[in-house]
Formats: C-alpha cells, structure tokens, sequence
C-alpha cells in the first residue's frame, strides 16, 4: 500500500492510499476549521454549519443528497471537533467519482435555505439538550472549559443554546468565507481508489476556488481548574486533566503509553486497583488527548457520591506510584496495544482516509508507518516514569465533578496529596 499526495496550484491538498483487495473506498474532505477556530460570538457555528451541509445545495434537495449515495449503497456522514470539520462517505469502488462529488457539492454549495436552517436548528437545541442530559458527555465540556478556560479551546463544541437560538444565514455564510479555502481543505481516500484519477476530479471540482488564507486559531495554553455541579444523580462522576504534550511533540507517545499502562484497559492500573481489588465502580479509564500546541491527560470515574473521595484519594496515590514502580511488563503490555490498535484500525479504508487527512493536516506530509511504529518501540519505561512522575507532582490540573459530590475533594485537595 503506497500513499500518494498531490496539490493544487490554490492550495487545495489531496492525499490517498490504494488498499489491494477491498472493493469498496472511503472519501471525504477535512476542512482545518472546528470549534477552536470560532469567535465566542461564533461559538457552536462550525457543528450547525455541518448540520447544514445537508440539508441542500445549488444542485441537490435534502432529499437527494441522501438518496445519490444510498441508491449506490454507500453511506455519507460528517463530524465537527474542535480542530477538523469532516465530510465523508464509504461507496463501492466504482462509485467514487459519485462520492466526491456529492462531497464537494456539500461542502461547497448549501444553499442555507430559510426554513431549514429554523427546522435543523431545533434539531440541534435538541441534541444539546440530549448531551446536557448525559452526565459522562457533559462533565467532559465542563473539564475542558476548566483546562482552557476563557479560550476557544475551552468552548463547547456544540455551542449554547442562547447563540445557537440565534444564527443567522448569515453567521454559517460568514464562517465559511473565513474558513472554507481551498488551503483549509483536504481530500482524503483509501480502499480501492485511483490517485492520478482522484486528482483530476479533484481539480475539476475544486480547481477554480481561489486562494484565500484562513484565520489562525487562538493559541491555548492550560489554565487549570474546578468545577462542581452537585445535583442528585444515581452516580457521583468524576473527571481529572493534567496538561501534556500536543500531537507535534514527540513526548505524545510516552503519554498514550502512559495513559494506557494507567488506565487504558482490565489490566490497567486504574481497573485493577478500583473495579477489581476494591469494587470503587463500574467505569475507570484514563487517556491522553492532544491538539495542535497542547494536550491533556484525562481520568474518568463513575462512582457513588459515598465513595467519590476515596477513588479521588486512591487516583492520586496510584498517579504517584506510577512513577517509581511502573514495570517493564507494563510499559510493553500498553506499547503493545497501542500498535495493535493502531495497525487493526487501518483495515478500515475509513479510518485510513482520516488518518491520512490529521497526519497531512498536522504534518503536510504522511510518515511511513514502521516511522511511528519505531516511535512507539522506543518509549523506555524509564521514560513513561518521568512522565508519570512530572504529570503526578507537577503539570497543572483540572477537576470535574456532576452528581451526589457534596462529599467530594477540592482540586486544592487533590494537589496537596499530590504534594505529599
């Protein structure tokens, strides 16, 4: 399997990986243009422009954009996060051409019809109530705004009601304008495509929109902080960041190393210690997250409000512990199921289309593979210690709680015991 990567004379990038055997190819288009890229006037902008995209074009209903794809059997989807906006569908290899233009016509001609913009907006009011209603959605928006706080970074992706309630044609029409450039753009592809074949109907497609550069992100930088909604809920759930390193810092293996080792599966630290030895809860994970030009370091729980200081308590001591005693057998265990999870993600054409898309999108190039495998085989376990001993003891914090949490520790807290 080969990737290949063109560009058009305005910018506009393409990218693509041919996939010997499959029948069938995922395509989409990225756009560097997600929730950190608004305004706060804007804030929730770039999900309803996604909403929008199909609710119509110049060329094509609601109705049709559907049906163009799911005639073919091919399934089309879009997503926002705080980085990325994506549009992309899977269709059989013959039926490619189809896709993208589809695509295109989304991403390049919505209509913002009047009335569809009132019916998807009600659409969206209730998926933010929905998530404001999933107390392990939400708290993360309430940890993220405590990590990054007063900066987009921080914002909801979803946005709040009272702006949502509140956009116009005008303010969807505007963001594009600001952000939907060809140099923002990038067509991704794998499964059973062609590269020469995509590039011109790239250039056909894309080929005449002009250069116009993209406003640049707010840099973030961590803040750290607290949040407490006490509110009487079965469970207590709890939340804790640590700044780490963004994805162009090479330290971001030894935190997904860490992370797992911590808390990544039934073997982790974390399971093992409060599910299995002490039955503290039902859910425990850990992860490491990263952006551009910061990262975090996250801990969920779901406990009861009784039990949520003593599994706070208990994560702190086992952070700490992590860095004098972390075992070379665990180091190799999360090395291990980082790389699997990474090569068994890339049989799916769709999750190789995205990667290519973030590796050009961060990088404007694609590292061969055995590159990061030979990454992740390097993190030694003296290197996970280190990490684990500065994001222990050191690195800023962050602390979200929602449910029976009257009873719970202060981030002031934790940090003592951390101290200790």
């Amino acid at each position: 399997m080969t990737v290949q990567q063109d560009q058009l004379e305005n910018g506009f990038r393409i990218v693509s990986e041919h996939m010997p055997g499959l029948q069938s190819a995922a395509i989409g288009i990225w756009v560097s243009a997600g929730g950190r890229h608004e305004r706060i006037d804007q804030n929730g902008v770039a999900h309803f422009l996604e909403h929008m995209a199909f609710k119509g074009t110049a060329r094509r209903s609601a109705l049709e954009i559907a049906e163009a794809i799911e005639d073919v059997g091919g399934y089309i989807n879009a997503y926002t996060s705080r980085e990325v906006t994506a549009y992309y569908a899977r269709v059989l290899k013959e039926d490619v051409a189809l896709a993208l233009d589809v695509v295109g016509d989304i991403v390049m001609n919505p209509v913002f019809d009047a009335h569809e913009i009132e019916v998807e907006r009600g659409v969206i009011l209730q998926e933010i109530g929905q998530a404001h209603d999933t107390p392990d959605d939400v708290i993360f928006d309430w940890l993220q705004e405590e990590c990054y706080r007063d900066q987009p970074l921080g914002r909801s992706i979803l946005g709040p009601s009272e702006r949502v309630s509140a956009f116009s044609r005008a303010d969807l029409a505007g963001f594009v304008a600001q952000h939907y450039g060809p140099e923002q753009m990038i067509l991704s592809a794998a499964g059973a495509v062609d590269h020469d074949a995509l590039v011109r109907l790239a250039e056909a497609a894309f080929g005449h929109l002009q250069r116009r550069p993209g406003l640049l992100a707010e840099p973030a930088h961590f803040t750290g902080g607290e949040a407490r909604h006490d509110k009487d809920l079965e469970q207590a759930h709890f939340a804790l960041a640590f700044e780490s390193p963004g994805y162009r810092d090479d330290a971001i293996y030894t935190a997904q190393i860490y992370a797992s080792a911590l808390g990544g599966g039934m073997s982790s630290r974390l399971f093992q210690e409060m599910r299995e030895r002490r039955g503290l809860c039902y859910t425990i994970f850990a992860q490491a997250g990263a952006y551009a030009d910061t990262g975090s370091t996250t801990i969920y729980a779901g406990t009861s409000g009784a039990q949520v200081a003593e599994l706070a308590g208990i994560t702190i001591d086992e952070m700490k512990r992590a860095a004098s005693d972390m075992s070379d057998a665990e180091v190799a265990r999360a090395r291990a199921q980082m790389k699997a999870g990474l090569l068994m993600g890339l049989e799916s054409p769709s999750n190789r289309a995205e990667r290519l898309a973030r590796l050009v999108q961060i990088w404007d190039d694609v590292p061969p593979l055995s590159e990061t495998v030979a990454r992740i085989d390097a993190v030694t376990t003296a290197d996970v210690r280190g990490f684990a001993e500065g994001l222990a003891v050191q690195a800023p914090a962050a602390l979200a709680l929602y449910g029976p949490v009257a009873g719970a520790p202060r981030l002031s807290d934790l940090q003592e015991r951390r101290a200790a």
